[in-house]
């Protein structure tokens, strides 16, 4: 193992599916590194394991993808930004200890500031639809950044009512007889859910009473655009899609694996839309 050069690796149960080979694969090119990147599919009985082992392996670190990023945060030493959101999915080797974070806030709202320039004056009020981990790294994000008042909207109410419990009076749960209120004058809605993704219905809701120059994200990227989106764009309103966030929270696993911050390039964008699109 100690010829072996540096590697990481995505795990997830499937993740033949994965685009992080051909996103770090760019990134690995573009700044020579003699370093190496593999898909692990890990069953969930075996991931505990399997993170023990993993500089016996050979690598330095790995990102965790469904259905490991809750157990992840357990099986390592997680930041303050994975103890919040209640998950994490990056991981690597500091002097033998596993440490985790989540990239999924950086990835939101980095793709948020490239899509949607100044967005958060305009997002007094934001509207999330979901409650899982992609929702709460969303909520993390837009608390950060200032945002007074996040309608959360979910099916399950009382997964909406723990959103609220986890983050804060800021996050207030929005059943269906509230919605319309909730939208009215919002300045950003939020897909997190998988409402909209290839072979499920598309996520259906009022846009009309947004503000006129309102942001509309979306964490779905296959298909690339969403109903959702095709109708935010259509009324002229920002949008921001699953996509520009997968390649956004990338960055901060390599600079994590490989010690280099790379940057995400609109040639790195047309590589993983090209494999995304049907043969």
């Amino acid at each position: 193992m100690a010829n072996m050069r540096p590697a990481a690796c995505v795990m997830g149960w499937p993740v033949k599916q994965s685009r992080a080979p051909i996103i770090h694969g760019y990134w690995i090119e573009k700044h020579r590194l003699d370093v190496d990147f593999r898909l692990e599919a890990v069953p969930p009985e075996e991931f505990a394991a399997f993170l023990a082992s993993l500089g016996e392996r050979g690598y330095v670190g790995g990102s965790a993808t469904m259905p490991h990023k809750q157990m992840a945060l357990t099986l390592t030493e997680p930041d303050a930004r994975a103890s919040a959101i209640g998950a994490a999915n990056v991981i690597w080797l500091d002097n033998g200890k596993l440490r985790s974070t989540n990239s999924d806030v950086v990835g939101f709202i980095a793709a948020l500031d490239e899509s949607a320039p100044g967005w958060e004056r305009r997002a007094e009020k934001a509207v999330v639809f979901g409650a899982g981990g992609a929702a709460c790294a969303v909520v993390y994000g837009l608390l950060e950044r200032g945002v007074s008042s996040i309608h959360v909207h979910n099916r399950t109410a009382a997964k909406a009512q723990a959103m609220r419990e986890r983050f804060g009076p800021k996050v207030v749960p929005t059943d269906a007889a509230a919605l319309p209120a909730a939208l009215a004058g919002a300045g950003l809605l939020v897909n997190a859910t998988s409402f909209g993704m290839a072979g499920n219905p598309d996520l259906e809701v009022d846009l009309s009473t947004l503000r006129a120059d309102a942001a509309v994200a979306d964490a779905v990227y296959v298909p690339l655009e969403t109903g959702l989106l095709k109708r935010a764009r259509a009324r002229g309103l920002a949008v921001s899609d699953g996509l520009g966030m997968l390649l956004h929270q990338g960055t901060i696993c390599f600079e994590k694996w490989f010690g280099v911050r790379p940057v995400v390039t609109a040639e790195q964008r047309q590589r993983v839309e090209q494999a995304l699109r049907p043969s």
